[in-house]
């Protein structure tokens, strides 16, 4: 067989395929749009945050705004450190994604280490400080209530502390082990087989009971929402992501897949004290992108459920993704707000994120206040694909397609697809996906102007149905990652503007916004930033030491205002946003100066192997083989399903020296090596026993793929 180019053919499949999509309003955010108002005033019940952020998402309605209004964008630059502690000694081990809560100058911060902490809100002296325990876990935030400080911890035992001491007043283990993935329930708990998941998200407190949410979809648990009793850590009831026998919903799940069928709420809820309901999202299901064990709509996976806040029963529910097989979740901290929507007052909830829509809804009815169409979408026989999927009316906050023209561009080779397209046993390339959309980054909702402010992430994913040890990669190697942030409309469901930046701001990167008209938002590079509300234009910023994947806070002790945020980095999307421990509180003229900027994570998925000398290889490359870390050679067996069977995957040469990359005699497929996006060289096809040379005259950084098997990938790293 001839040696073929394919990089043309590639770039015109993934051209016709965005083509054929609608793009939501880009508006620029260097013009001033009109606002949404006016806006009715807010239930006094949903509480407000003023003097204290004494919750997660700033009150029951997750709004994540401000009453304060000292600091405004006419003196914002004159922010400076208040002071600056390091919670964990300087540790860089772990990253942090915690979001602070105050109360009467008080705050109140745990970290991945176990550890809780009481800081002065003025000096940052710390009050008191309790340990946990020594299993870690993602601690996302604790709730305050009765006197009492609420935490979960990775032991999963839930801990209630007196706030002014710390001291533990009780603590209630609540996850059992897991019970082999037997047949059969755990009379107590109710899980049914496979992985008892853990405890997740931050603790939210109303009314004497406590709401914590699960973890452990990817991995087979049952999802569950707990309420516990505040005084004592009894459970009142449980609510399950998959429905058992005789719960509405069991109807949804083929057999006994709802006995690991993940949904799991591992974000904090949202409550209308008013309703006494609870806002839940649950997310996807297991097996997360292969369909074929568990027809039906899979209810409650990737859907909003209101229950009764006191009897823990479903009042209504709405799903976003019916039978879910892309890891499109909508786990998100719903928010409520108030809103004028055709002159007529509306009590809603908004919800949506990783599908890049948002589906706002009538918080007592769950009527969509804006419609919702249920439009026939791409099917796949095997994988059992619902025949439709419900889209809001509005628009997409961003376009919900790969692009040629952004950081969605796929990696070529792969097949590639738009929302909802379909998937088996090769890996496709669709976007939005796991890290795509909002995902899971806190929304704001001002009341000054009427907008719903997130943070979303322009980030591929590439799923198969993981059978055979096939590829399953929630972010291609070798692909490029950056985001924005869009004000949304409510009323209209419509972008107001949207502004497009370097970063995926949707991980953990929560919006504050104040009446002091200014919305802050932290980047994984480090940077907090502050930002005029009505366009997003940047007024100032700092660099806080590590990436803040956390919401800022502003909470107020003897009149002054202070902005207060958690730099500790994250894992996703970029594996390498730099790590710490950096509590921050800012106030106008404050003196402490910033923290040297750390090294800024990769705007690309990295190849990580360790790299490989060329001329101990003798500047060749085998393809379709996997490198023998033991041997320090290629392997023996050729690999048609793995992301690195390049041998070596990241190899190291200098400038003028020609590679050769060989496809073995003893290998049964054709194999190649392009290279993406610049096209610096191409081998072709090459059948078993042909090799292909390049000399490199430049330095830089090589990203190529086998096009038969595109998710296998390489680097060559010329210096």
């Amino acid at each position: 067989m001839e040696r073929r180019n394919f990089l043309l053919g590639a770039a015109a499949t993934s051209a016709a395929l965005t083509t054929t999509t609608t793009a939501a309003s880009s508006a620029s955010a260097e013009a001033a749009p009109a606002l949404a108002l006016p806006v009715p005033a807010q239930p006094p019940a949903l509480g407000a945050a003023g003097k204290d952020f004494a919750k997660v998402g700033g009150n029951f309605a997750n709004q994540n705004h401000s009453t304060l209004s000292r600091v405004t964008p006419r003196n914002v630059k004159r922010l400076g450190g208040a002071w600056h502690l390091n919670l964990e000694g300087g540790s860089t081990s772990a990253y942090q994604q915690c979001t602070v809560v105050a109360q009467n100058g008080v705050l109140y911060v745990e970290t991945t280490q176990q550890n809780l902490f009481a800081v002065d809100g003025r000096t940052g002296d710390i009050r008191w400080k309790v340990s946990l325990g020594t299993e870690t876990t993602n601690m996302r935030g604790v709730a305050l209530g009765a006197g009492r400080v609420y935490s979960i911890s990775g032991a999963n035992i839930v801990y209630a502390l007196d706030q002014k001491t710390g001291a533990i007043l009780w603590k209630k283990p609540l996850i059992v082990e897991d019970n082999g993935g037997d047949d059969g329930c755990d009379n107590n708990s109710g899980q049914c087989g496979g992985n008892s998941g853990g405890l997740a998200g931050a603790v939210i407190y109303h009314d004497g009971r406590i709401y914590i949410g699960t973890e452990g979809s990817t991995a087979g648990a049952r999802g569950r929402g707990y309420a516990l009793d505040a005084a004592s850590g009894d459970i009142v009831w449980t609510f399950w992501g998959p429905p058992g026998p005789g719960e509405f919903g069991h109807d949804t799940w083929a057999g006994d897949s709802w006995k690991t069928g993940g949904a799991v709420p591992w974000i904090h809820p949202a409550v209308d004290p008013e309703l006494d309901l609870v806002y839940w999202t649950f997310g996807n299901p297991y097996p997360r992108t292969d369909g074929s064990s568990r027809a039906g709509d899979n209810l409650f996976a990737n859907s909003i459920v209101a229950i009764e806040a006191k009897t823990g029963k479903r009042r209504w529910h709405f799903q976003s993704v019916h039978h879910d097989i892309w890891d499109m979740d909508n786990v998100m901290a719903p928010v409520l707000a108030d809103l004028l929507v055709e002159g007529r007052k509306r009590k809603v909830v908004v919800y949506g994120s990783k599908t890049c829509h948002y589906y706002i809804l009538d918080r007592a009815t769950g009527e969509p206040v804006h419609g919702i169409e249920e439009r026939k979408v791409p099917q796949h026989t095997l994988q059992k694909t619902s025949p439709t999927q419900p889209f809001p009316g509005g628009e997409p906050f961003v376009r919900p397609a790969p692009s040629l023209d952004d950081t969605t561009r796929p990696v070529p080779f792969y097949q590639a697809t738009g929302l909802f397209g379909v998937h088996w046993d090769r890996a496709t390339i669709s976007f939005p996906g796991a890290g795509g959309g909002a995902d899971w980054g806190f929304p704001s909702f001002s009341p000054k102007t009427g907008y719903v402010y997130v943070g979303y992430g322009l980030v591929n994913s590439a799923y198969s149905n993981a059978q055979g040890g096939r590829v399953n990669t929630a972010r291609p190697l070798g692909e490029y990652f950056s985001g924005g942030i869009v004000a949304m409309d409510p009323r209209t469901n419509t972008v107001a503007w949207r502004k497009e930046g370097d970063w995926s701001l949707a991980h953990g990167n929560g919006i504050l916004t104040t009446a002091g008209r200014l919305m802050f938002q932290g980047r994984p590079d480090g940077v907090l930033e502050a930002m005029d509300d009505t366009d997003g234009r940047t007024l100032w910023t700092w660099q806080c030491g590590a990436g803040v994947n956390t919401i800022p806070i502003s909470y107020e002790v003897e009149g002054e205002q202070y902005i207060a945020v958690l730099a500790g980095g994250n894992g996703l999307p970029f594996p390498d946003i730099p790590k710490g421990d950096h509590l921050w509180a800012f106030k106008l003229d404050g003196t402490i100066e910033q923290s040297p900027a750390p090294t800024p994570p990769s705007r690309r998925n990295q190849i990580r192997t360790a790299a490989v000398a060329g001329e101990s290889v003798k500047n060749t490359v085998t393809l379709g083989r996997v490198w023998d870390s033991k041997t320090n050679a290629p392997g023996t067996t050729e690999n048609l399903v793995t992301q690195n069977a390049m041998s070596p995957q990241h190899l190291t040469v200098s400038v003028g020296t020609t590679v050769t990359f060989t496809n073995p005699a003893d290998n049964a497929k054709a194999h190649g090596a392009v290279q993406f996006f610049e096209a610096e060289f191409d081998t072709g096809l090459l059948m078993p026993g042909q090799s292909f040379t390049h000399t490199f005259t430049d330095p830089g950084e090589y990203f190529y793929n086998d096009p038969p098997y595109p998710q296998n990938t390489g680097k060559i790293v010329v210096k």
